[in-house]
């Protein structure tokens, strides 16, 4: 209409424009070119699926730790295309597929972790932060303390991951401290895989179950804590014990530490003899 007016009256584009009420920055605007969205909708998928309890906003925050920027609102708009939004969960429905894991090896390859609970002759409690080898039954160290928060968890396995080295992947259960995102950053910087079980299936990090059972059985019921120092002292005391003097029967039946020891040094090994 503009041009029409423009070549009949021959007056000028923003006179046409003023007398039509029509806007130049319309007028002159050219369409951008349009963006692929297949391949990030893919990616969506994909981070929604290995992260069903994640919104919108912590798989924006996890594709921008990727290299991939994009618009919160276009990433809403995929979302909401994906029908990604979580649900509300049922008490017994399975959030998560249940995935194979890898067969373990090498010192080193799988750790689990997990938390055991207790408290002390005055009634206040406190939590033990396990973790143990999947390949050797060895446990690398215990965290005890009143709160264990994301960033005490981290402080505690990069003291294992110094003396002992990195592991490549992490057995977890879908805990607030191992879903944050300080937790995940983490991992994400050291290159180490988080392994979720299926909420509600604690048979699934089998490993670190038997060894919380244990130290249930031998030292926290075996125990009465007069303080927090008290309970480190006896646990870690324990948590040697265990390593160095109890046999295992999957160590054939060595100890946990004669066990790792028979595995040679390689490019493959993660954990010197």
């Amino acid at each position: 209409m503009v041009r029409q007016v423009q070549g009949r009256y021959d007056v000028s584009e923003r006179y046409a424009c003023r007398c039509l009420g029509f806007e130049r920055t319309a007028l002159r605007y050219v369409p951008q070119r349009p963006i692929a969205d297949a391949p990030l909708r893919a990616r969506l998928r994909e981070l929604a699926a290995q992260y069903p309890r994640w919104g919108m906003p912590r798989l924006h925050w996890k594709l921008g730790r990727e290299g991939i920027h994009a618009n919160h609102k276009r990433i809403e708009r995929l979302y909401r295309l994906e029908g990604l939004a979580v649900r509300r969960r049922h008490r017994k429905r399975v959030a998560v597929p249940r995935i194979p894991r890898p067969a373990v090896t090498q010192p080193n390859d799988t750790w689990g972790i997990d938390f055991v609970s207790d408290q002390l002759a005055s009634g206040r409690r406190f939590r033990c932060f396990t973790v143990v080898d999947h390949c050797t039954r060895e446990s690398p160290g215990l965290t005890i303390a009143h709160s264990l928060p994301s960033v005490a968890v981290i402080r505690a396995l990069d003291a294992m991951i110094a003396a002992r080295g990195r592991p490549a992947r992490l057995s977890l259960d879908n805990g607030s401290e191992f879903r944050s995102r300080a937790f995940d950053a983490w991992a994400a910087d050291r290159g180490i895989e988080l392994c979720f079980i299926q909420p509600g299936k604690p048979i699934q990090n089998t490993f670190v179950e038997s060894f919380n059972g244990r130290l249930r059985d031998e030292c926290l019921n075996a125990h009465w804590f007069l303080s927090l120092e008290d309970a480190q002292f006896h646990i870690e005391q324990w948590r040697r014990s265990y390593n160095t003097e109890r046999p295992h029967e999957a160590c054939h039946p060595l100890t946990p530490t004669e066990y790792a020891q028979t595995f040679t040094a390689s490019p493959t090994a993660r954990l010197s003899a």
